[in-house]
């Protein structure tokens, strides 16, 4: 492949993505909309890079996106555009419905009507990547893994419009024949995340000794996938994938949020210390569980593995370091992309 069309790629993820894609040599055309959470800032070693292609914009204009792909044909489509934040989806559920169902719905009629107008080759190579959450499986008890056969139990309404997207995908390749390719991926971290999730904000509050807010008794566990682990997995299923198939992309990093917490203390402390030489476990302040919170999620991504000979570079101890590391050097990126609305304050409560 030599151009994508990358949605969503001034966000965390979509930026990590978009990053990789031109160090690999690749073309983007990267469509974003520019909400709180996409930050250009992220993509400033790009610029004047010839292989970048920043548009500001909606996946649901569809005056745009057809015009974008009938003028730069992209070999395929990567979807990372979406509302993402369970706590925000609470608080506002419409726009989690109005991005992630009715655009990722816009966006798959473009893709479908630009793939038709395509000849040979051409059309036999492209693909949509539509880029979910482990979300969509609700939630696991003490035992078990999410494979890509666990039925769809979505408990919030952002996990619940990504599953409709979802849905939306299968139904685009089982109806019209698009070429599609789903990845499902465990808790996302590292560079460039927007400060209201949960390890960055834990960092930036302990940086700044403030209370470290833990949900209910903090034994909730997630699967940690470093970001730029994810995006190789997704470079994996883009370039060698079944047509038609889910991936589920997991860390094998399962850990409950106290010790999360408590691990970004321990590391921050030795590089660190607080002037009054406090620990900041001491921080740690245990506030009311937020609303329908999943209790357990942890990913089996062996079809990925064994398929595409994909799997995680970084373990949770390395890369929970190298995040660290990475915003104790970028605390001026932190700072500009908190200087608006949001001043990490609860949201979803």
């Amino acid at each position: 492949m030599k151009t994508l069309l990358v949605t969503g790629g001034a966000g965390f993820i979509g930026a990590n993505f978009v990053l990789q894609s031109i160090a690999q040599g690749l073309g983007v055309v990267n469509l974003d909309k520019l909400t709180y959470a996409g930050n250009l800032d992220t993509l400033s070693s790009l610029n004047g890079n010839d292989r970048h292609i920043f548009v500001q914009g909606d996946i649901g204009d569809r005056t745009l996106v057809a015009r974008l792909l009938e003028r730069h044909r992209p070999d395929a489509i990567v979807n990372f555009a979406a509302e993402s934040h369970v706590d925000r989806s609470i608080d506002g559920p419409a726009a989690f419905i109005d991005t992630n169902v009715v655009g990722t719905l816009g966006l798959l009629e473009c893709a479908r009507d630009h793939w038709r107008s395509l000849d040979g080759d051409d059309r036999a190579a492209f693909r949509f990547l539509h880029v979910s959450t482990d979300e969509v499986y609700g939630s696991l008890g003490a035992d078990g893994l999410f494979t890509e056969q666990t039925p769809y139990a979505p408990n919030s309404p952002y996990s619940a419009s990504k599953a409709a997207s979802d849905h939306l995908v299968r139904a685009f390749h089982h109806t019209y024949g698009l070429p599609t390719l789903t990845t499902n991926c465990s808790n996302n971290y590292g560079p460039f995340q927007f400060p209201e999730k949960l390890i960055p904000l834990i960092i930036q509050k302990a940086l700044a000794a403030q209370a470290l807010p833990v949900y209910g008794d903090g034994l909730n566990i997630r699967d940690w996938l470093y970001v730029g682990d994810h995006c190789t997995a997704i470079q994996s299923v883009l370039e060698n994938g079944r047509v038609g198939e889910t991936y589920n992309v997991g860390g094998n990093a399962e850990r409950e949020n106290i010790v999360v917490v408590k691990t970004i203390c321990a590391l921050l402390d030795q590089r660190r210390p607080m002037a009054d030489g406090r620990k900041r476990e001491s921080l740690i302040t245990f506030v009311k569980d937020r609303p329908g919170h999943d209790r357990r999620y942890a990913i089996d991504s062996s079809k990925l593995q064994s398929e595409l000979g994909w799997k995680p570079s970084q373990t949770f101890e390395s890369g929970i370091a190298h995040t660290i590391d990475w915003y104790l050097a970028n605390q001026r990126w932190t700072d500009r992309v908190t200087d608006g609305s949001y001043r990490m304050e609860r949201l979803g409560a």
